[in-house]
């Protein structure tokens, strides 16, 4: 997990030129105990603060933290409105506990009559739970949650996954016309991603987006380097350059959402 001195060490570094900071990568960020107190040291430096959880967590002590830290928004997963539905993708977890941890979340905010966290419920269409657009929108608002997000899904196994893909054809990435799945994605050689900001890994690792979940693309280390100098490092650029001349050539970019639609 990260520890809270690397992350005072490397918001000391880019405060002054960091404008956002999105506290979730490829984890349950409320499984580390210093979440809200790094929250909170961010907010403190008016970085505008989100996360994204899937919401079995949201206790009262923990929902009326979250709104203490000053974050500024918070997207919890929900992917079903039944146990059958959430429990397909979502295996292992509790339906209950992400709507009551809603609920929380919202309660705690009235109580200390704050504005934030803006409450964004996320759910990913899949071909199992599609049938339930209507009633998520329906849930969200008797429930009061400020925004509903629909999400196409990304699917990792493009030889196997068609099962999986609604029969919606907006609810989808990908065309499933072939034998396989074809993103829905010219992949022009361009992204704004690598411009606008980049992934810091639990141990300090830099990637260039979110993408790339394994780190298998690093560009510099934060436990040992300097992150300004990382950005502008031929490490970085090279890596920059690689997509503005092939971006079909780098597997992360392969089934990237950038030029495809996400939200629907």
């Amino acid at each position: 997990m990260l520890h809270p001195v690397m992350f005072e060490k490397i918001i000391g570094q880019v405060h002054k030129q960091l404008h956002s900071l999105t506290f979730y990568f490829q984890g349950e960020p409320y499984l580390n105990p210093d979440f809200l107190d790094m929250v909170a040291f961010a907010n403190a430096r008016n970085i505008y603060t989100m996360t994204s959880t899937n919401g079995h967590f949201l206790n009262k002590e923990n929902s009326r933290r979250t709104v203490q830290s000053g974050l500024d928004k918070i997207i919890i997963s929900i992917d079903g409105i039944s146990d059958e539905t959430y429990k397909e993708y979502r295996v292992g977890g509790n339906l209950e506990k992400v709507l009551s941890g809603t609920r929380e979340i919202l309660r705690q905010k009235e109580q200390l009559k704050s504005n934030t966290p803006h409450v964004v419920w996320q759910f990913i269409v899949f071909s199992h739970n599609e049938h339930e657009i209507g009633s998520v929108k329906k849930l969200a608002r008797e429930i009061g949650v400020d925004e509903i997000k629909i999400k196409t899904a990304q699917i990792y196994n493009t030889d196997n996954g068609g099962d999986l893909i609604p029969t919606g054809e907006k609810y989808s990435r990908y065309d499933v016309s072939g034998k396989s799945l074809k993103i829905k994605n010219d992949l022009r050689n361009e992204c704004w991603r690598m411009w606008q900001g980049c992934v810091v890994t639990w141990d300090g690792k830099v990637v260039p987006c979110c993408f790339d979940k394994d780190a298998h693309y690093k560009v510099g280390d934060l436990s040992s380097g300097n992150f300004r100098e990382i950005w502008h490092s031929p490490s970085y650029n090279n890596f920059r350059q690689s997509v503005l001349k092939g971006r079909k050539d780098i597997d992360i970019c392969k089934n990237c959402s950038e030029g495809s639609r996400v939200w629907s």
